[in-house]
């Protein structure tokens, strides 16, 4: 990890309060103060080094810092280097396959990253702010391979994207999902960032990636739960760093977040741990301002060039959509997935609802008419089954009319064909994965909605690929 930009020489100055991650560092005089974001740098008294980066400025030449490394054994009156600058992580080729920390450190056990270049993680908007019709030239569509995703919240280049769902939902398998169909059909490059989440988790993604033959497409980035809040929310800009440099070789990139609710969580807790006042609701006064600093980021090039597309998988505490961390990410996102509790009940995998969720990218002058006509007529179905439900619930299947009970079993089937199985989830499943087009996908539901497989039972459309 490069810290120092070189320009200026490095002020030092000693630690004169450690109180848990936030740590103050005195330096002698104002000139040696460093900016906000600058990396100091100390050791333990075991000589284990701390990375601490500059949170706010206090009087008498004190800089506040948030420590993006352990603090445990920092000791009052240890001398600290200021390196000027931002953390610098590594950046090209070298730096697929491979997990690194939030400084760019390699945590895979296989040695240095060979990078010879690195970029800093925190720097300024390049050209300022973009107009949000400027924000993506076009609308070239990704296809995923996953029909309820395809088919009624399709993912356009450029475009931000959210899962949302509460705990063992299935947010990580769908993301797993995603990076195996992009990489293996269209040969794209992925930048995992996982912020704030189990190490099991990370475990389990790095093994399946490479059990998949995906990982040498893929460049993952860990701040996990057992970490610094430090480190937990600076992990987000390390992923983005990755991202645009692989947006800059006129590629376009798939940043995959999970998950970015911890990641504005441990924004909640440096907040507090800085003492700041919290909001009404109990986060962080600059709630809003955290999540656009890490959107404003994910933006394809304003002439030409790669793009960069970001999944997010957003934990919804106690499955309550109106939590405020949640609500400050709705702007941000073009799709909304948001998974559902008694879907998943039901045995109805990718646990997608869609009628909790939306996406301002179906329409037809993206998707086309046909497209658009035959999602419309899948929204206005299922929104009748609910309906019909609740009443069949009462007083019987039997007492529908005849074209209630028709659409009510037609609802079923399409219910059953949006289900999908995983390539990353044969295991679970016992069925092998399998990757259906759009024009798959569509054909299959406008034959069900027009009534041409009435007479196949609606069991015969569970976690199948595509209607044969």
């Amino acid at each position: 990890m490069a810290t120092t930009n070189g320009h200026d020489a490095p002020g030092s100055g000693r630690v004169v309060s450690v109180q848990g991650p936030v740590v103050d560092v005195k330096f002698t005089a104002v000139a040696e103060v460093p900016n906000v974001y600058d990396v100091i740098e100390t050791e333990t008294a075991t000589r284990q080094p701390v990375v601490l980066e500059v949170a706010e400025h206090l009087p008498g030449q004190v800089a506040r810092c948030i420590a993006l490394t352990s603090t445990l054994n920092l000791r009052r009156g240890a001398p600290a280097r200021c390196s000027r600058g931002a953390v610098r992580v590594p950046i090209g080729p070298d730096m697929y396959g491979r997990i690194v920390n939030v400084l760019g450190q390699p945590i895979d056990l296989k040695g240095p990253v060979a990078a010879g270049e690195t970029r800093a993680i925190r720097r300024p908007l390049p050209g300022g702010r973009v107009p949000p019709r400027a924000r993506h030239q076009g609308t070239e569509l990704l296809e995923t391979g996953i029909k309820v995703i395809d088919l009624l919240f399709p993912l356009v280049k450029g475009s931000k994207n959210g899962i949302l769902g509460g705990a063992a939902l299935g947010k990580s398998i769908l993301t797993l999902e995603l990076i195996h169909n992009m990489v293996k059909e269209h040969h794209g490059a992925c930048v995992f960032t996982g912020a704030g989440e189990r190490i099991r988790e990370g475990n389990e993604l790095y093994h399946a990636l490479a059990h998949h033959e995906v990982l040498d497409k893929v460049q993952i980035v860990f701040g996990q739960m057992n970490e610094p809040p430090g480190a937990r929310f600076g992990v987000a800009m390390t992923g983005i760093t990755l991202a645009e440099a692989i947006q800059q070789e006129n590629k376009d990139v798939l940043l995959f977040v999970d998950n970015v609710f911890r990641f504005l969580q441990a924004g909640s807790e440096i907040s507090t741990l800085l003492g700041r006042v919290p909001s009404e609701t109990g986060y962080q006064p600059t709630l809003a301002s955290e999540a656009a600093e890490f959107h404003e980021r994910i933006r394809s090039a304003q002439e030409g060039g790669g793009s960069i597309t970001s999944l997010e998988a957003v934990y919804v505490p106690a499955d309550d959509l109106t939590d405020p961390a949640v609500v400050a990410l709705y702007s941000f996102l073009e799709s909304i997935m948001v998974l559902s509790r008694e879907r998943i009940q039901l045995g109805l995998y990718p646990a997608v609802d869609p009628l909790l969720s939306s996406s301002s990218n179906l329409d037809p002058d993206i998707v086309g008419p046909r497209h658009y006509a035959v999602a419309e007529d899948v929204m206005r179905v299922l929104q009748k089954y609910e309906e019909l439900r609740r009443i069949v619930a009462v007083i019987g299947l039997d007492e529908l009319s005849q074209s209630d009970r028709t659409l009510y079993a037609r609802a079923r089937k399409l219910q059953n064909f949006l289900t999908q199985p995983f390539f990353v989830a044969e295991g679970y499943t016992g069925k092998p994965g399998e990757y259906v087009t759009v024009a798959q996908t569509v054909e299959g539901t406008e034959r069900i909605l027009a009534g041409r497989v009435d007479n196949v039972p609606e069991e015969q459309f569970y976690m199948i690929g595509q209607l044969p």
